[in-house]
């Protein structure tokens, strides 16, 4: 151990904790120096300085032991002191792990190594008391030979691969051999009861914060079905999984999975169970896309976080050497068994022997990727946190200079810089990611940038349309003074403005479109990443011009959320929108990335959500690939899909809090949603809000089961506000929708959320006929079996009901007659799509009344909740003629695609009056007539 002098600050710092943690010794340098190095190396000596002595024993220093944290005898072993000797142990030998990297310059792949046997030694102390304990309560289950049954535990990620950071969290999958049941208890538990306990008190003793702090943080979001799925399954179950609905990044996840504690013969089972579904037999250069996918994925993640200096997740970080050594594990691995190594240092000794990587190259990455992680161990160390961003100022520049041995940051810096160069180079040539760079324009749209003249593209250009782009140019230039650019990003923006008039000028776009375009450019002035984006990839320009050009909306919502240009990357998924049925399981599965207990990112991803599907649904709908009732059909699901992850959120928020109500779980909530108006009738525009009424099926008596516990009635309408927080809050991405409950009973005044039967005795007693014909377009979009049928004997109850036709007509029409008046902008020559005499808002009155009037004469018109189909229902059971159908049908649908593309194009819901319009509209004037 050579002790290396602090600078000035940091050995102030140094002898000032010395002094507060040992007053009355003489001064040991190395310890002050740990000290100076790490807050959190500080704190722990202060709350056991009797560490410090020991970690001046040299042999105990060099030693690499790793002893059992918890005692042999784990039956009687209480929780709360198991807890704090799993706690005091990784406090005592992260501190040791400490001192060999800041005092010692140990060597990283030794620091990583030992630590991961260090948690791997935790994690099955845990486990092993964990199942002692639940043995204890319930007996154990046992195989046919009498044997028990253990709980296997997954390591994944670095854990998995014997390379764990110093402050990582863990990922863990939680398997058992067989089904049986459990021998020895008071009563007998099925095999998945008794390993879900097991699970449940392994995750508390690692995760739980108590005064002694937390071993790990633990995440289970890797198993199968993510947060969704059962904590723990079979062999059985788990193979089935795989085989059946394993996607590409599980199997890239299992590639660095491994059964964590001693050897057993169960461990060779499940390796050789997941071994087909990791790797394939042949030479599988699929995966390579997949990787790139998935790589392109953590690049708009960055974005999206706005990550800036990440050693791990920027261009040519840890995660770069990741997918270089394991796409080629995945594409080897099946011929070539010495590649299935779950540790990437381990691999790459292989990829070298094999040939498939030169020695130099294999060298060099080794080298590169201790370096990184080296840095990333020194970041995490200066105060347990787990961080891979580079400090930006204070004393944590300092201590990373000192450990790198550098005279000053700019050379930290250029040294990181360095290293991430020559692993991005490498990176690009095995996943083949080379930034498309475009080639130089004529000089013309060079000096058209600089001098904002186009006079030089006559052939193109109009003089008229010449001057306006050349003074909006101007103004757009004007405006650049003002905001905040760095010389990297006004260098790409000067690179990237002539291709772009390049490609305006010969698309001869129009000037409408070159002003979105640089509206757009204009928001993402002053962040580079996007401007380089737009300026590497000239199909993602040419999509944003083309967008820009097919809907004012479309260029609008881009420029309002610049984020948006990432969708821009791959035009095969940008125009075509997921199926209807696969909204709900694309947000499940994105949500599975994010902390549980992080709201403001779940706000905003719920944003970007509803902001990504709705410009791929928008760019499908501009260039005619999908029709205006798919469109809506599309909005609503989606919809549908926030909808549904919005409860699931507020509820684990309301649970963490009160509880769950008696006898209420995450499956069955004893909650549900009705969607009125649009988003029941499944006509969804861009810029829809929601009417929303929320109902529960819980009486007053009962109470939440949590420790701060409320009477159910409370808890769902705690719910419904959290709810309500969650759409109307304005976030940096905007609202989620707006979000209108005025349609629940008593309108403003009445609850938020009701119970469903006392709803239906409101529209029993109280509704007034408005009421009942919203409840016309009104569907559940969210509940379990049970309360939907509820509701739906409920709605045909109300709808079938027989009513006095002259009272019916009068309510409906006068109602119609106070909206006209209110709402219409009809004039001499102009027509109000929507409220306009014989507009839209007729024929859906039309509807209305005819479920109303005849619904119980004619129960088939309360089946469906959309306008054509009620038209249909009605031809069929001869309330309308064939004429009067077809032309309702005809009316609403061209109504519809106007209005959509007047929305499109943001142009109001008035257009000018022609001939096929007035036909319609009279057409629908006088069958309101004859029926109201």
């Amino acid at each position: 151990m050579q002790y290396r002098e602090l600078p000035s600050d940091l050995q102030s710092l140094a002898i000032e904790r010395w002094q507060g943690v040992y007053p009355e010794h003489r001064i040991e340098h190395p310890i002050a120096q740990l000290m100076a190095l790490s807050d959190f190396a500080f704190r722990l000596l202060q709350q056991h300085p009797q560490l410090g002595w020991w970690l001046l024993d040299a042999e105990q220093m060099q030693q690499r032991e790793v002893p059992a944290p918890l005692p042999e005898e784990l039956t009687t072993l209480s929780e709360q002191d198991c807890f704090q000797l799993l706690r005091q142990y990784r406090q005592k030998y992260w501190l040791k792990v400490m001192w060999l990297d800041f005092v010692c310059k140990n060597d990283i792949s030794d620091s990583i190594r030992y630590i991961s046997k260090l948690s791997e030694c935790l994690i099955d102390a845990a486990n092993c008391w964990a199942f002692s304990q639940t043995v204890k309560q319930c007996g154990a289950p046992l195989d046919e030979a009498g044997n028990i049954l253990p709980m296997l535990v997954l390591g994944m990620g670095k854990l998995g691969g014997g390379e764990l950071n110093f402050s990582s969290d863990i990922d863990l999958i939680f398997t058992y051999p067989k089904n049986s049941v459990t021998s020895g208890g008071r009563k007998q538990y099925e095999a998945q009861v008794f390993y879900t306990k097991v699970a449940r008190k392994l995750i508390a003793a690692l995760d739980q914060v108590t005064v002694d702090g937390q071993v790990f943080r633990v995440d289970m979001r890797l198993r199968p079905f993510g947060e969704s799925g059962p904590l723990v399954m079979s062999f059985a179950a788990m193979e089935d999984y795989y085989q059946d609905q394993g996607r590409e990044w599980e199997r890239y996840a299992m590639l660095k999975a491994r059964v964590l504690g001693p050897h057993t013969p169960y461990s060779d089972e499940f390796k050789k169970l997941l071994r087909p579904f990791v790797y394939r037999r042949y030479i599988d250069f699929s995966v390579i896309e997949s990787l790139r996918k998935m790589k392109q994925m953590i690049g708009q993640e960055v974005r999206r976080k706005g990550l800036v200096n990440n050693i791990k997740l920027g261009a040519g970080g840890i995660r770069e050497v990741e997918f270089i050594i394991q796409a080629l594990q995945m594409v080897r691995g099946g011929r070539d068994v010495a590649l299935q190594t779950p540790s990437l240092l381990a691999a790459l000794e292989q990829l070298m022997h094999l040939d498939i990587l030169p020695a130099e190259t294999a060298q060099l990455l080794a080298r590169d990727y201790l370096f990184l992680r080296r840095v990333e161990q020194y970041l995490q160390a200066f105060d347990d946190q787990q961080t891979q961003t580079l400090p930006d100022s204070g004393i944590d520049i300092e201590r990373l200079n000192f450990l790198l041995e550098t005279d000053g940051f700019a050379k930290s810096l250029a040294c990181i810089d360095q290293t991430m160069k020559s692993v991005r180079e490498e990176f690009a040539l095995v996943i083949g990611e080379q930034p498309q760079e475009q080639n130089p324009c004529e000089e013309s749209y060079g000096f058209a940038w600089l001098e904002s003249d186009f006079s030089s593209f006559g052939d193109d250009l109009t003089d008229d349309v010449s001057q306006q782009w050349s003074l909006r140019l101007d103004e757009f230039k004007t405006s650049l003074r003002k905001r905040q650019m760095g010389t990297r990003g006004r260098d790409i923006l000067d690179k990237l403005m002539p291709h772009l008039l390049e490609l305006l000028v010969t698309k001869k776009a129009s000037f409408d479109v070159f002003n979105h375009v640089l509206k757009v450019i204009s928001t993402v002035v002053s962040r580079t990443t996007y401007l380089e984006l737009l300026y590497e990839n000239q199909g993602a320009l040419k999509q944003l011009i083309s967008l820009c050009g097919h809907s004012r909306w479309i260029a609008e919502h881009i420029a309002k959320y610049p984020i948006l240009l990432d969708e821009l990357l791959d035009p095969a998924a940008l125009y075509k929108p997921l199926p209807l049925s696969a909204y709900k399981d694309e947000i499940r599965h994105q949500f599975l990335r994010i902390e549980p207990d992080d709201l403001e990112l779940q706000m905003e991803a719920l944003r970007q959500f509803k902001q990504t599907h709705q410009l791929r649904i928008a760019a499908a709908d501009a260039t005619g690939v999908i029709s205006v009732t798919t469109v809506s059909n599309h909005l609503t699901a989606l919809a549908e899909a926030i909808i549904n992850q919005a409860v699931d959120l507020a509820w684990q928020q309301m649970k963490t809090r009160y509880g769950e109500p008696t006898g209420a779980t995450e499956a069955k909530k004893g909650f549900a949603v009705i969607a009125y108006g649009k988003a029941g009738g499944l006509e969804l525009g861009y810029d829809s809000d929601l009417d929303l009424v929320f109902v529960h099926n819980r009486d007053g008596d009962s109470d939440t089961d949590g420790v701060k516990s409320i009477s159910s009635r409370q808890f769902y309408l705690k719910l419904a506000q959290r709810l309500m927080h969650l759409f109307n809050t304005k976030t940096a991405s905007g609202i989620l929708y707006e979000l209108d409950t005025r349609l629940r009973p008593e309108g403003n005044s009445g609850l938020l959320a009701i119970n469903l039967e006392s709803y239906f005795n409101y529209q029993q007693t109280q509704a007034w006929t408005w009421e009942h014909q919203a409840l016309v377009r009104a569907r559940m979009v969210l509940a379990e079996p049970s309360m939907q049928q509820r509701f739906d004997e409920i709605r045909n109850s109300i709808l079938r009901q027989r009513r006095d036709k002259d009272k019916l007509q009068q309510d409906v029409s006068q109602m119609r007659e106070k909206m006209r008046r209110h709402l219409s902008q009809d004039s001499k020559s102009q027509f109000d799509l929507k409220q306009g005499h014989g507009g839209m808002t007729d024929i859906e009155f039309v509807a209305q009344y005819l479920v109303l009037n005849y619904a119980h004469q004619s129960p088939e018109l309360t089946r469906y909740t959309d306008n054509i189909r009620i038209f249909e229902c009605a031809e069929r059971d001869g309330i309308l003629c064939k004429e009067e159908k077809q032309l309702l049908i005809d009316a609403y649908c061209l109504y519809r695609d106007t209005y959509h593309q007047q929305s499109l194009d943001q142009q109001g819901r008035c257009i000018e009056m022609n001939d096929t319009f007035k036909l319609l509209a009279d057409g629908v004037r006088n069958i309101f007539e004859r029926c109201l």
